[in-house]
């Protein structure tokens, strides 16, 4: 007779926890890159596919935002406006307010770079949309949120890099702003600009083309780590300099959702808009932030850049994972889920 037993507190946690598949398949490309990165003639072909792969990624987005999404949602201009703030002003001054821990040896340079470049990027579209609909959040404004701060993102995200990096005493070209534009911008104008010929397309073969997003990315965390590999990255960074950088990146996500919340609550915000608020508000897109880097650090150690990056990735997929559910179990009496 089969047993009726529940699962343990502990193997839920633990299920909770497991990384989802595009993690997994993050760290089997570090770990490729790691021990065959390319070399010689190959770095050309490398760099040639990446520019490649971020040519598509950027226009099937294009492609696929909905411009209605964005212009439908603008009624909710006080929650649009705390999420904006949030992702491009609340999160890069609490990134220059860790500069310090350079100083410290908490953070090497460029791993401090990292963590400033992942402050301004914008927030996710797909968890935070899921996140806001699992707590029983209002989904209508996280998708117009998120949609709004990715394009957003196309302009602000490399003007605060530029702005960040002078007051950090880093080095960037302005080059690096005409590279985003033409590499990133450009895709994604004549990705919207066809979008009435090819959305329809694009939309009934998303199964399809999916895969495509992921080997994108997958394609330039393989380019950026070949080069942070052929750099000595792995001589540069030890054991303990990765669990400094999970540390800072787990505590600048806690100080960002008690903020978001107690920030929510203070505009006296409903509940369901306070939940879109905190999950719209609290995540950096690694699609967009990874080929951003590329682009914008174009001759730095790039693989070093993003590593803050990909780790916050899994943190805050894990940590919202747990805090959605925690929302949607403690509804107060009465509460109607927002559609």
């Amino acid at each position: 007779m089969p047993s009726s037993r529940k699962p343990s507190t502990a193997l839920l946690w633990l299920a909770r926890l497991k990384p989802d598949t595009f993690t997994l398949l993050l760290v089997g490309t570090v770990v490729l890159a790691s021990f065959l990165p390319a070399k010689g003639a190959m770095i050309g072909v490398a760099n040639g596919a990446t520019d490649v792969a971020v040519f598509l990624l950027f226009f099937l987005y294009g492609a696929r935002l909905s411009r209605e999404a964005v212009i439908g949602g603008l009624t909710q201009w006080r929650l649009h406006l705390l999420v904006t703030l949030c992702t491009f002003a609340l999160f890069p001054l609490v990134g220059l307010a860790l500069k310090p821990l350079v100083n410290l040896d908490i953070l090497t340079p460029d791993l401090y770079l990292g963590v400033l470049f992942l402050c301004t990027l914008p927030s996710t579209v797909q968890s935070s949309i899921a996140f806001t609909s699992i707590a029983g959040g209002n989904v209508a404004a996280a998708i117009c949120s998120a949609s709004a701060s990715n394009l957003l993102g196309m302009v602000i995200t490399p003007v605060l890099v530029g702005l960040l990096l002078s007051k950090a005493g880093a080095g960037f070209s302005a080059d690096a702003l005409t590279s985003v534009f033409v590499q990133l911008l450009l895709p994604f104008v004549l990705g919207q600009l066809l979008r009435s010929r090819i959305g329809g397309w694009v939309a009934r073969n998303r199964k399809v083309l999916g895969p495509v997003d992921r080997a994108s990315i997958l394609l330039v965390v393989y380019g950026a780590f070949s080069h942070a590999v052929n750099e000595g990255i792995w001589r540069q960074l030890d054991v303990a300099s990765l669990v400094k950088v999970v540390l800072v990146d787990g505590g600048l996500l806690a100080l960002i959702l008690v903020l978001t919340t107690v920030i929510s609550r203070r505009f006296h915000l409903s509940r369901a808009d306070e939940i879109a608020v905190v999950f719209c508000g609290s995540k950096k897109s690694l699609v967009s932030g990874i080929p951003m880097a590329n682009v914008l650090f174009a001759g730095h150690a790039i693989g070093m850049i993003v590593l803050p990056l990909m780790l916050f990735h899994q943190i805050q997929l894990m940590v919202c994972a747990v805090l959605a559910r925690r929302y949607a179990g403690s509804h107060p009496p009465g509460y109607v889920v927002a559609e």
